[in-house]
């Protein structure tokens, strides 16, 4: 891919990294165009209510981040005379210089040429399903989190918070602290697991308080909180078609828990397939146990012009994408012969880097759950959007020997539906890894396709009737 440096920079996504990379392209004199997919900047982490939404203050929505929020609310704010911003609007491809963009609601679709690129797409929840999972009622973390933040409700009268990481603690004290019922926290990394993270996390002594902090208010508030557990199903009204409760292991026996709504996810995963319809290299990373698009300690991706900030790029939290974010703006300008504070940059890097031990800590604590695959049964549907099965894959690997996900997809349709493996994907990989036996990053990644999110199907085709006349 060439880059045409004459163009207008573009910066994908409006969170902390997207913002704090405009911000510093601003004072540098240039005027960038930011697109994003939501209708408010401050990205997933601080995400904000509609305009016309009831209004409540920034410590109710973000607890202890409300000042990092409101400084991120309040430097997008102070840009918006600056760039051009294209709020609402979804990247859903891109190819030979030009971003096909997808605007709400008026349902129309425009290419946009780009030079420089910054990619800072964000992060979804990593799912890993249980049996029970496609009945009503049952969220992501993220979403039952974005239902909170966004929309001012809960998404049930009794909820059960289930999976691992350090959201699964942060969004049952949100949802106990506005007034819910948490019924349980159900983990899956044991307390020793915690325990033996410690030294690692404690190089971020101010972000493991919040943790600790997050624990001990729900147990102080009466909240039950089981380590070491093993989800087993949610249990469903099947004339109701609705959450009636969940069923886990706890390394003894069997246990029961009714409850009308679970929220459940394994951490985070990265939004990586516009990097990959860019043209980006990929690697296995495995602190992240994932496939993730390489970059220079700048920011810098293989493709030319193009830089990867914040989540998209690997799972770092909020305070890391606003240094990257900034970072990769830096090494932008830099790029374009624009004088740069040589100094920030270094420190920029140098916090950045100063964050893995704490982040390998915390794949420490809360690891997902390797002996997953083994457990799920033949019957649980992995890939909601095909209802294919664990059992069809696994058929898949013994009678097509599929080895691959790519192929494994082609044979199963595993990935094909409206979240393009989004989903379904990281429970797909660790399935076939452990059918055929093979290490995780032996297995591959599913490659993005356009659109990489579901758009109306005659944009699509106009679309790709304007790019070939181009």
């Amino acid at each position: 891919m060439t880059t045409n440096v004459g163009l207008q920079p573009v910066i994908v996504g409006a969170g902390p990294a997207g913002v704090r990379a405009a911000e510093a392209l601003v004072a540098h004199g240039l005027r960038p165009l930011v697109i994003d997919e939501a209708s408010r900047a401050g990205g997933q982490i601080y995400r904000r209510p509609p305009a016309n939404f009831i209004q409540r203050t920034a410590a109710t929505l973000y607890g202890f981040e409300a000042s990092r929020a409101n400084a991120v609310h309040l430097a997008f704010d102070a840009l918006r005379d600056h760039i051009d911003y294209r709020p609402d609007s979804l990247v859903w491809n891109a190819q030979g210089g030009v971003l096909d963009v997808l605007h709400n609601p008026t349902r129309t679709t425009t290419r946009v040429p780009h030079g420089a690129l910054i990619v800072a797409t964000g992060a979804t929840d990593r799912v890993l399903p249980v049996p029970g999972w496609t009945l009503p009622g049952v969220y992501t973390l993220g979403g039952a989190q974005v239902a909170l933040k966004f929309q001012g409700c809960a998404i049930g009268q009794r909820v059960v918070f289930m999976g691992t990481g350090p959201l699964l603690y942060l969004v049952a004290y949100q949802y106990a602290k506005a007034g819910a019922e948490v019924a349980a926290v159900l983990d899956t990394a044991r307390l020793a697991d915690q325990i033996a993270a410690t030294p690692a996390m404690l190089r971020q002594p101010a972000v493991f308080a919040k943790g600790v902090y997050f624990v001990a208010w729900l147990r102080a508030h009466g909240v039950p909180l089981h380590s070491g557990v093993r989800p087993l199903r949610v249990i469903g009204d099947d004339e109701a078609r609705r959450v009636t409760g969940v069923a886990w292991h706890d390394g003894r026996e069997e246990r029961t828990l009714d409850c009308d709504a679970v929220g459940f996810g394994y951490a985070l995963r990265s939004e990586t397939q516009l990097a990959d319809l860019l043209g980006c290299r990929f690697e296995f990373a495995p602190m992240h146990r994932a496939h993730l698009p390489v970059r220079d300690a700048a920011g810098r991706a293989s493709a030319p012009g193009v830089y990867l900030a914040g989540d998209g790029a690997g799972i770092m939290g909020a305070d890391a994408a606003e240094w990257a974010g900034e970072r990769a703006a830096l090494a932008l300008l830099a790029d374009r012969g624009v004088a740069i504070d040589a100094a920030r940059a270094a420190a920029l890097e140098a916090k950045l880097e100063g964050l893995t031990g704490f982040r390998r800590g915390l794949e420490r604590a809360f690891p997902l759950p390797h002996d997953w695959a083994a457990n799920v049964p033949d019957d649980l549907v992995v890939c909601r959007c095909e209802n294919v099965t664990a059992g069809t894959l696994r058929q898949t690997v013994t009678i097509n020997g599929a080895d691959e996900m790519n192929r494994l997809k082609a044979l199963s349709r595993v990935g094909m539906g409206r979240c393009q493996g989004r989903m379904c994907g990281v429970a797909a990989a660790e399935i076939l890894a452990h059918a055929t036996g093979q290490p995780l990053q032996q297995v591959g990644r599913l490659r993005g396709q356009a659109p990489i999110k579901p758009i109306p199907i005659h944009l699509a085709v106009h679309a790709a009737s304007e790019g070939a006349g181009a």
